[in-house]
């Protein structure tokens, strides 16, 4: 049976290819996938400026489906489960997988980066990484756990109560599903979110924020002060190599910053800037086994990810989704791929 893949080839080049559905090898189950999420990683692998990559790539790693085949080891029973996927393969034993923390293993695979990935109408995954789906979540609210994973892992790190006061940069993908983690979740005092574009901080308006802030024109501080704004938690959704050092300053003595990009830029930051303050600095990166934890979310209504939802194209449509990704930043968010039905 032929099926149809999205595939770099190489950067700036992407095909629609058919080929034979693979069969599952010992200890895999074989998904076939019904939705997918573009994420702004997708548009970096095509541009060719992801520095993980390896080509040619189906990309995707945000993806929903329903299981029809199973390796040898898997039990039968998982036939025709729905499922939404965890990209993250790790090897289990060596530190970082040790220390519970499989999504920085020296071995690291990611789905849609390292192997091939969702935007598949077939697709061959580990069983362990597919996650079963309670009827009552829709396919939409499904393929949507793996964005809000990267908001858990974060805060996972952070700890975030309901003492907190906190600052999000970043009014995108990342950055929304934060701010429904921060307020929803874990009852954050107030959360506050800075962006540059109106129509983004009216979206992290419906995902909770409590103060909106466009700091176009008027520095982020002089606007902080002016509203007696002391955040003790900052998250850094907007990945800009400018915004560190802004939050050293910005934030409370004995505050936490949390740094969820990917920016190869260097910049610059003082010993005092965090010893005076005597802050904690975190990175984060995918997700640590947090899929089950946002299930829970899913299934105790603490998150709403059709919030996030703007747009969905057929397979067929995958460039033009993309460019709409890409270059519509006012009006989109979150765009949905329709794999299979």
């Amino acid at each position: 049976m032929k099926i149809k893949s999205v595939v770099i080839k190489e950067p700036g080049q992407l095909v629609i290819d058919e080929h034979e559905v693979a069969q599952p090898l010992a200890g895999e189950v074989r998904v076939k996938v019904q939705l997918a999420g573009i994420c702004g990683s997708d548009v970096h692998i095509y541009r060719g400026h992801n520095p993980f990559a390896k080509y040619p790539r189906v990309i995707g790693h945000e993806f929903f489906g329903v299981i029809d085949a199973v390796g040898e080891g898997v039990s039968a029973d998982k036939l025709g489960k729905r499922v939404s996927v965890d990209p993250v393969i790790s090897c289990g034993h060596c530190y970082p997988c040790q220390i519970g923390r499989p999504n920085v293993c020296k071995e690291l695979t990611v789905l849609g980066v390292h192997r091939d990935g969702g935007f598949s109408e077939s697709t061959c995954v580990p069983a362990g990484n597919a996650h079963e789906i309670a009827d009552h979540i829709t396919d939409e609210m499904a393929v949507m756990i793996e964005p809000f994973t990267i908001a858990a892992n974060i805060c996972e790190q952070l700890k975030p109560t309901s003492l907190d006061t906190a600052l999000v940069y970043g009014a995108g993908p990342m950055g929304l599903t934060t701010i429904q983690a921060l307020k929803n979740v874990y009852q954050v005092k107030q959360v506050i979110v800075a962006d540059r574009i109106p129509e983004r901080l009216a979206m992290a308006k419906a995902c909770g924020a409590d103060v909106l802030i466009d700091n176009t024109h008027q520095p982020l501080k002089d606007t902080l002060s002016a509203q007696g704004i002391l955040p003790t938690l900052i998250i850094d959704a907007a990945c800009h190599p400018s915004i560190l050092d802004e939050a050293t300053r910005l934030i409370s003595p004995a505050g936490r910053i949390g740094i969820m990009g990917f920016s190869s830029e260097p910049c610059t930051i003082t010993q005092q800037a965090i010893t005076s303050k005597e802050l904690t600095i975190f990175s984060s990166r995918l997700n640590s086994n947090k899929f089950p934890l946002v299930i829970s979310w899913l299934n105790n209504q603490k998150i709403n990810p059709d919030a996030l939802i703007t747009h969905k194209f057929s397979i067929n449509e995958v460039e033009t989704a993309l460019a709409v990704f890409e270059k519509d930043q006012k009006n989109c968010c979150k765009v949905l791929l329709e794999i299979s039905k």
